[in-house]
C-alpha cells in the first residue's frame, strides 16, 4: 500500500493554491485542472472503495505518529462510499457550473471549489473529533465564499445567515471537545469508544453533556427542525451549482451522528441511553412533515427544492434514528438517493430561471423550447418524492420496513405516508404552473434573446439522473453493499483495533470470518 488514503485531502488543497497562483487569471486553464482533479479524486474514491468493500479498514498515520497521540485518517466502508458520493457529485456540479458560466460570475470558483471538496474529504476521513471540527470549519469558510459568489444583497444577508447558524454549532462543537477531552484525556474516535466504556456511573455528567452537545452539532449541520432555519434562505440564494454541491453537506451532519453514534456512544452504552430514541425520532418526524408542508407552500422553486432537502433529510434521520442495522443500510441507500436528487433539482432550478426569467410559481407566457427542462423536472420530482420506479420510492420503503416491527412503527408510517403524499401535491403543483399552465393571452416567450442552456448544462443534469436510474437498477447489489457496511458500523472491534494499532505508518485490517459472514 501506499498514500493513497491522503491523496483526497492533499490534492485540492494542492491544486487551490495552484490554481490561484499560477493561473489566476486564465480560466480554461483554471477548468482544467479543477475537472483533472476531481477526475483523479473519483479514480482514487474508487479504489479505495474497492479495497475496502471486503471489510478491510485502512488506516493513515501522519507524521509517523501512532493514534491516539497523532492525526489520523481511517478509510472503511461508510467512509469511502461517502467519499465516492461526493467526489461524483462535485464532477457533475463543475460541469453544470462550467457549462452555464457561472464560474465566471464571481472570483476564485475554482479555488473556493477545491477547498470545499477538501473538507469534505477530510470531514469523511478523519478518525478524531478535533480533525472533524477543522475541516467543519475549512466547509465553513469554502462555502461562505461559495455561497456569496457572484454576488448581490439577498445572497449576502442568506451567507451572514449561514455563517452565524453554522458558528454557532461551531462553538457548541467546541465546548462538547473540551468536556470529553476533560472526562477522558483524548480526542481519537477508536480511543474515546475505549475509554468511555470505562467511566463509572456516578462519573457520566461531563459525558452526557458532550454527547447532547455533539448531536446538536450535528443536527444543526443536518438541518434537523427546530435548527432548520438557516437552510431555506441560504440554499435558495446560493448559486444552483453551489447550491447542488451543498447537497452533500446535510449529509455530512448524518454521516457524523452515525460515525459518533455507533463507535464512541453506541445505542447499548448506559451513560446516553434514551438519546437516540427519546429525542432523536421526534425531531426527525418533525423534520420530515415541516419539510414536506414546506414543500407544498413555497411561492417560489428554489424554496420548494430547499424544504424538500430538508424533508428527505427527515427521511434519513428516522431511518438513523430507528438505530438497527437494517435501518443504517436503509438510510445509507436513501442518502446516495437523496444527495443525487436534491443535486439535480437545484441544477434545473437554473434552468428554469433561464427560461422564465424568474423562479415565481405563478402562471406566465409558455416558454419556447421547455419541453426538455419539463421532463427533467418531472423525473427529478419523482425521485425526491419517492415514487415509484426510482431508487426514493425504494429507499422509503426499506425504511419502512425497518421500521415495521419496532414500537414507533405507526407514528413513522403514518408521518413518513402522510408527508410524502403532500411532497407529491407539492410537486405537482409546481410543474402544472411552471410547464402546463400558462397565460390564456400570453404570447410564446421568444428563445431569441434569451441565453439558451449549454449543453454541457443539460449532460451535467441528465448524468445526475442516469446515476439515479443505476441507483435503481442496481438496488440489490447496493443494498447488499450498505447491509455490510451497517455490520461493520455495529460491530466496530476492527476499526478499533486497527487505529490502536502502533505497527507501520500505514496498516490495514480485514474482518475475522466471524464479521465477514455477519
Amino acid at each position: 500500500m501506499t498514500h493513497w488514503l491522503i491523496m483526497p485531502v492533499v490534492l485540492p488543497a494542492l491544486l487551490a493554491p495552484f490554481i490561484i497562483l499560477a493561473a489566476r487569471y486564465h480560466m480554461g486553464i483554471q477548468r482544467v485542472f479543477s475537472v483533472a482533479g476531481i477526475l483523479a479524486m473519483i479514480a482514487i474514491a474508487i479504489g479505495l472503495a474497492a479495497q475496502t468493500s471486503d471489510g478491510m479498514v485502512m488506516l493513515y498515520q501522519l507524521g509517523d505518529w501512532a493514534a491516539p497521540f497523532g492525526i489520523v485518517l481511517v478509510g472503511d466502508r461508510l467512509s469511502t462510499m461517502m467519499l465516492l458520493l461526493m467526489t461524483v457529485l462535485a464532477l457533475f456540479v463543475l460541469l453544470y457550473a462550467i457549462g452555464s458560466k457561472w464560474d465566471e460570475r464571481g472570483r476564485h470558483f475554482h479555488v473556493l471549489f477545491q477547498f470545499q471538496v477538501m473538507g469534505l474529504a477530510g470531514a469523511f476521513l478523519t478518525g478524531d473529533l478535533f480533525n472533524l471540527f477543522v475541516f467543519f470549519e475549512v466547509l465553513l469558510i469554502a462555502s461562505y465564499g461559495l455561497m456569496i459568489h457572484a454576488g448581490g444583497n439577498a445572497r449576502l444577508r442568506a451567507g451572514v445567515q449561514y455563517v452565524l447558524f453554522n458558528l454557532l454549532g461551531s462553538t457548541l462543537f467546541l465546548f462538547a471537545l473540551g468536556a470529553l477531552y476533560a472526562e477522558t484525556g483524548t480526542l481519537n474516535m477508536a480511543d474515546l469508544s475505549q475509554r468511555v466504556q470505562m467511566i463509572g456511573a456516578d462519573e457520566t455528567v461531563g459525558i452526557r453533556v458532550a454527547s447532547v452537545l455533539l448531536i446538536l452539532v450535528f443536527a444543526i449541520k443536518a438541518a434537523v427542525v427546530p435548527l432548520h432555519f438557516w437552510l431555506p434562505s441560504s440554499y435558495a440564494e446560493a448559486p444552483p451549482p453551489v447550491a447542488a454541491l451543498f447537497a452533500i453537506m446535510t449529509k455530512v451532519g448524518a454521516y457524523a451522528i452515525i460515525r459518533v453514534y455507533t463507535l464512541i456512544f453506541p445505542v447499548d452504552l448506559e451513560v446516553t441511553a434514551g438519546l437516540h430514541d427519546t429525542w432523536l425520532l421526534p425531531v426527525a418526524l418533525l423534520s420530515l412533515a415541516v419539510g414536506s408542508v414546506g414543500v407544498l407552500a413555497a411561492k417560489k422553486l428554489d424554496r420548494l427544492v430547499a424544504f424538500a432537502v430538508i424533508s428527505s433529510m427527515g427521511m434519513v434521520m428516522v431511518a438513523i434514528a430507528l438505530f438497527t442495522e437494517e435501518s443504517f443500510a436503509s438510510a445509507l441507500y436513501y442518502i446516495v438517493h437523496s444527495t443525487l436528487a436534491a443535486a439535480a433539482l437545484f441544477l434545473i432550478v437554473d434552468l428554469v430561471r433561464q427560461s422564465r426569467g424568474h423562479l415565481r410559481l405563478v402562471t406566465d407566457a409558455p416558454v419556447a423550447g421547455a419541453a426538455l427542462i419539463a421532463g427533467l423536472f418531472m423525473v427529478s420530482a419523482i425521485g425526491i418524492a419517492g415514487l415509484p420506479p426510482l431508487s426514493g420510492f425504494l429507499g422509503k420503503l426499506m425504511i419502512l420496513n425497518a421500521a415495521f416491527d419496532g414500537s414507533p412503527a405507526v407514528w413513522v408510517w403514518a408521518v413518513v405516508l402522510g408527508s410524502s403524499l403532500i411532497t407529491i401535491v407539492g410537486f405537482s403543483r409546481a410543474g402544472s404552473v411552471l410547464f402546463w399552465k400558462a397565460e390564456s393571452d400570453g404570447a410564446p416567450v421568444p428563445e431569441a434573446g434569451r441565453a439558451a442552456p449549454s449543453i454541457l448544462s443539460f449532460i451535467a443534469v441528465g448524468g445526475l439522473l442516469a446515476l439515479i436510474v443505476a441507483h435503481t437498477v442496481f438496488a440489490g447489489p447496493i443494498y447488499a453493499y450498505t447491509n455490510k457496511t451497517a455490520a461493520q458500523l455495529f460491530n466496530p472491534d476492527v476499526y478499533i483495533s486497527t487505529v490502536l494499532d502502533t505497527q507501520g505508518k500505514l496498516s490495514t485490517a480485514k474482518p475475522d470470518d466471524k464479521e465477514g459472514d455477519h
